[in-house]
């Protein structure tokens, strides 16, 4: 029994001491995973902020911008031409539903606005099927699938592309909230909305914004994974792992977002490299569902989140 013990707990310690580069490739490769979930925990967090609304139709946003995009490339548009037309979707998507969906609904409970997203996501998802159809579609960046060597380590060139994207953009969605007028605007409309509202800030074209904002980030997280593994309905169920990224980062921080996507992508695939094969596999199904679990035992703020204490 002790043997078992041993080999279980610390045979995988041994295992990465013994091979470094090994490691490192799978600590690259889990920090790669880790940003593109980074980005779709990014749309959520957006959202949050300026609303207080948990957009349950994140995940079917990643899926219609990238269903678009690749439905315009098939149709024989140009990539630059085509990533236009798709940004334009998105931003008059984000118009609707502040139209549609949000402008009605103000001042309601939040269960009342996040009922309004769970319909907004099965609705998106029908009519991307109806428009774009439903079978999978490979979508074509330009970019090969392949690995090369750097500095002795085995690289995904797909993987690292993404990666870099998606600190980019973080970088400059970071600048954009901390620097601009509407960033400092969509700060204050965070922190109370009434107050804002007093001193002149327009409620309604935040929203805009910061829905606007959100889908460019779907499309971004939507040509990833779908230049990854394919254009698919089950694309949408991404957003079921950013929901660890959340609970472990905080749902209001854009910084929360980016490291709880790093820990989680980086820890599964620890798990599933060094831990799986002694436990049958598939630890990275699970492992950041059991993780965000035990962040919410011990802090169910998240890592960045602010402590809320109500008195009565």
């Amino acid at each position: 029994m002790t043997d078992v013990l041993w080999s279980v707990f610390v045979g995988p310690f041994k295992d990465m001491a013994g091979s470094p580069t090994f490691l490192a490739e799978v600590v690259i490769g889990g920090v790669a995973a880790g940003l593109m979930y980074s980005l779709v925990a990014l749309g959520f967090v957006l959202i949050f902020k300026a609303s207080g609304v948990f957009n349950f139709a994140q995940g079917v946003m990643v899926l219609f911008a990238a269903l678009t995009l690749v439905g315009l490339l098939e149709r024989g548009v140009p990539v630059p031409l085509a990533l236009g037309l798709t940004t334009l979707v998105m931003i008059a998507l984000a118009f609707g539903i502040e139209r549609v969906v949000l402008r009605p609904l103000v001042n309601q409970p939040a269960i009342i606005l996040f009922m309004a997203t769970i319909g907004l996501n099965f609705f998106l998802e029908g009519f991307g099927e109806m428009v774009w159809g439903s079978n999978v579609k490979k979508l074509d960046i330009g970019i090969p699938d392949e690995s090369f060597l750097m500095g002795g380590i085995l690289v995904n060139k797909l993987e690292m592309t993404a990666a870099l994207t998606a600190a980019v953009l973080v970088a400059i969605l970071a600048v954009f909230f901390q620097s601009t007028r509407i960033g400092r605007a969509l700060r204050a409309v965070a922190d109370d909305h009434e107050a804002a509202l007093s001193i002149g800030i327009p409620l309604k074209t935040i929203w805009v914004v910061v829905w606007s904002v959100a889908g460019i980030v779907a499309i971004v997280a939507g040509v990833m994974w779908g230049a990854k593994s394919g254009v698919q309905f089950s694309l949408s169920l991404v957003a079921l792992k950013a929901l660890p990224v959340l609970i472990l980062g905080g749902f209001e921080s854009v910084p929360g977002a980016i490291v709880g996507g790093l820990i989680i992508g980086v820890g599964e695939k620890i798990g599933e490299v060094y831990w799986g094969p002694l436990v049958g596999g598939a630890i990275e199904n699970w492992f950041a569902y059991v993780l965000a679990l035990a962040f919410l035992l011990v802090r169910p703020q998240g890592l960045f989140g602010e402590k809320i204490i109500e008195r009565v």
